[in-house]
């Protein structure tokens, strides 16, 4: 790596110093006029499990970057169908390096990833993923020109993504949904990034250790754990995805399931993390069978709130998709969500709080299936 001299003023610093008595800021300030010199080295770290389709199309969004300074990683997890296959194809395109491994999860196959890779910044996908040409480009100009130790990027909807994928992206990313839950601020020090769309330097990784043995919520535990660390964040809105997820309402639902037990398996390593606005979902689930039970006694009057939330996803998802058909399917989904997530969270809280019982995830044998 070729590095360039830096001209420091030292007897500035002293007095610097010296009069503010803040070591740290002159520490940060060195830190960042030395990362301005580095060209960074991107590795794309991608692990995969029965999805050699998938591996195949964002493999080939990959070549066609705009930036190509970058090397890719693939970790097949145990899978029965590989992708060995896909990956030889763009074995003379990309700078590709191929690894099969055991099965033990996304996160550790992230780390075994990490261990393989040569840069000096990591950038996670799911292997569900699509991206846009300038992708590595613009997460290369933010960081050259106001680095910070771990990013992440949001999600959208693709125009090749079946309706239900689509309905499945609006109920994921919405505000009238976990959507908004999930955020999308921008402050620097506060912003938790999630694996599907990732990234952190290789000091991060040494601290850290890299991704816990979490199954599910593993993205949010590493994302806890950069920030106690000390580490900055920050959402790079420009550097989104396109991310298919499930692609049917079973699958969805074992997801989101499991995203709610995720939950509180993360309040028991982390007790900060539960925030009042992670109940919502089990609250929205609990409305939804009071309802339920109204419309037992008071007839078709009990449902009326399911049918304006029903009206107002309708409404919304049917204006940004541009399609009547996705508006009526994001009913489903967005039910689908919200109450998938409740019942694992409430699931979770009645063994794991009440029972007192060991981590766990539901759905562990067939989830990916």
């Amino acid at each position: 790596m070729f590095i360039r001299f830096i001209k420091f003023k030292p007897l500035f610093l002293l007095d610097y110093v010296s009069s503010r008595k803040n070591k740290f800021l002159v520490f940060n300030l060195l830190k960042n006029r030395l990362m301005d010199t580095l060209q960074i080295q991107i590795s794309i770290i991608i692990p995969v499990y029965n999805r050699p389709n998938e591996i195949d199309e964002l493999l080939g969004s990959l070549v066609l970057q705009t930036d190509a300074d970058f090397e890719v990683i693939i970790v097949e997890d145990g899978s029965e169908i590989k992708c060995d296959d896909v990956v030889n194809k763009y074995s003379e395109k990309l700078v590709l390096h191929y690894f099969f491994k055991e099965n033990s999860g996304p996160g550790q196959s992230r780390n075994y990833g990490c261990e393989r890779a040569s840069g000096s910044y990591f950038i996670f996908l799911d292997s569900d993923c699509l991206l846009h040409e300038n992708y590595v480009s613009i997460v290369r100009k933010v960081l050259s020109e106001n680095y910070v130790d771990a990013f992440g990027g949001p999600d959208r909807s693709h125009e090749s993504f079946t309706n239900l994928q689509k309905a499945i992206s609006y109920s994921m990313t919405s505000f009238f949904t976990t959507g908004g839950i999930r955020g999308g601020g921008e402050k620097l020090d506060k912003f938790f990034p999630r694996s599907f769309n990732m990234g952190f330097s290789r000091e991060v990784y040494e601290k850290t250790r890299g991704f816990s043995l979490m199954r599910f919520g593993e993205d949010i535990d590493m994302s806890i754990r950069i920030l106690g660390f000390g580490f900055k964040t920050r959402l790079i809105k420009e550097a989104y995805v396109f991310h298919k997820r499930r692609n049917t309402i079973n699958k969805f639902y074992k997801q989101v399931f499991n995203s709610g037990v995720a939950r509180i398996n993360l309040y028991k390593k982390h007790p900060g993390s539960l925030k009042l606005v992670h109940l919502l979902p089990s609250c929205f689930t609990f409305g939804v069978i009071f309802c339920l039970f109204l419309f037992i006694f008071l007839g078709i009057i009990g449902l009326v709130p399911l049918f304006l939330y029903a009206l107002l996803i309708f409404v919304d998802s049917g204006i940004k998709n541009r399609s009547i058909a996705i508006g009526g399917v994001s009913i489903t989904t967005s039910y689908v969500q919200l109450m998938g997530y409740g019942l694992g969270f409430l699931y979770a809280f009645w063994r794991r709080i009440l029972l007192s019982d060991k981590e766990f995830s539901a759905f562990k044998r067939n989830f990916y299936k």
